[in-house]
């Protein structure tokens, strides 16, 4: 609580400390999330707990067990309390982006760096800043989150916007947001977001595998074969928005082509419906208005997670390995960072692609620090 009280008190000295109201809504909101914190065990042995909750958090005690003792993460005091927020997401992210480009806007704060989005504790708040930016010109959309990282500068806990949608949610959430307190390069949201898509992924295959549930895993293959449909086809008719707005169109020839690629975009989705037997996890998204924020909050995530997927692959699936391969990218200029993620796509030549670092112990001394007890701690990119 001190470390966030001084974050405050910093913004407020600071010259040039823009939207003050900004800061104070999101250190509020911390606040509350972490005023609402208790210890799952006591949670877990409180009388008044509902039977459901206190069983799911018994179980969830051995996911975040399972992340760092298997995949390496964090041992830390992120995900072993418990709050309940009272609402269905914890935030509700803002993005943006310009009428004619599918790049989304950036927003530079205190300590994280630039981010592609912008996040509110209440819905209200955000629907009224998105409203003012599309007054302004912008493509808008506004998302809910059911969960962030504060990159470890706190302990993160379990909120009932994710459990509420069950074990596998809770693995995945965790796994993800452990990620980000693993390895963070400041300004460069694709690179952190596709590292712990890439992290949760191979998280989750390893955990339903020890788990010997087939039919469970059966299901996650399933559902992650739809969800990179999914994030194929909204990639491509980003590719195609953005040849348009590179075109010389005018710009009224340009809107209606525009509309045209997001009406391709939707027959699209429900011919893949359809092939899916009618699943409709996407629908939400998809019944909305669409435009190039609301793309950009999609590839956001994956923009570089056959990358990381290649990556992971060299060092023979080894996680420690991978966590200082992503490390030692973290370090670079975003540049060299972006150019290096570049040729380990697939279908790169194999003479492009770098191979497997042949010593670990270059990167160790730029890479890992040691914590008092001696335990291994991976820095952030600066």
């Amino acid at each position: 609580m001190f470390r966030l009280i001084l974050a405050v008190t910093l913004c407020l000295l600071i010259v040039g400390c823009t939207n003050i109201a900004y800061y104070a809504q999101a250190v509020k909101g911390q606040i509350r999330l972490m005023a609402a914190a208790r210890p799952i065990p006591k949670v877990v042995n409180d009388a008044a707990t509902d039977t459901g909750l206190r069983q799911q958090l018994e179980r969830a005690i051995a996911i975040r067990e399972f992340a760092s003792r298997e995949l390496a993460l964090p041992n830390n005091g992120s995900y072993r309390s418990y709050s309940d927020l009272g609402r269905p997401f914890v935030v509700w992210n803002v993005f943006a982006a310009p009428e004619f480009s599918v790049e989304t806007q950036q927003w530079c704060m205190l300590f994280i760096g630039c981010v592609n989005y912008r996040g509110y504790y209440d819905k209200n708040a955000a629907d009224l800043y998105a409203g003012e930016l599309m007054q302004a010109g912008a493509d808008t959309y506004v998302g809910g989150v059911t969960a962030y990282s504060t990159l470890g500068y706190f302990n993160d806990p379990m909120l009932n916007t994710f459990m509420r949608f069950g074990d596998q949610e809770v693995a995945r959430i965790i796994f993800h947001e452990l990620a980000h307190q693993l390895v963070y390069a400041k300004d460069d949201s694709a690179f952190n977001e596709s590292f712990a898509t890439t992290v949760e992924n191979e998280g989750m295959h390893r955990w339903l595998t020890q788990l010997a549930a087939p039919e469970r895993l059966r299901d996650f293959a399933a559902q992650q074969e739809r969800k990179a449909q999914f994030y194929r086809l909204v990639a491509d008719s980003r590719d195609k928005l953005r040849a348009i707005y590179a075109s010389s169109l005018a710009p009224d020839a340009k809107r209606r082509a525009k509309t045209e690629v997001i009406a391709e975009m939707k027959r699209i989705y429900a011919d893949l419906k359809a092939s899916w037997g009618g699943y409709s996890g996407y629908d939400q998204w998809f019944n909305q208005p669409l435009n190039n924020a609301a793309l950009g909050s999609v590839t956001l995530y994956t923009q570089w997670a056959p990358a990381f997927r290649a990556l992971l692959e060299q060092e023979g699936g080894s996680l420690p390995r991978f966590y200082l391969r992503v490390a030692a990218l973290a370090n670079l200029p975003k540049t060299e960072r972006s150019a290096a993620l570049d040729r380990l796509l697939p279908g790169r030549t194999a003479s492009s692609k770098p191979t497997p670092c042949p010593n670990l112990d270059s990167f160790i001394a730029s890479c890992i620090r040691l914590e008092p007890d001696g335990k291994q701690s991976f820095t952030k990119g600066s």
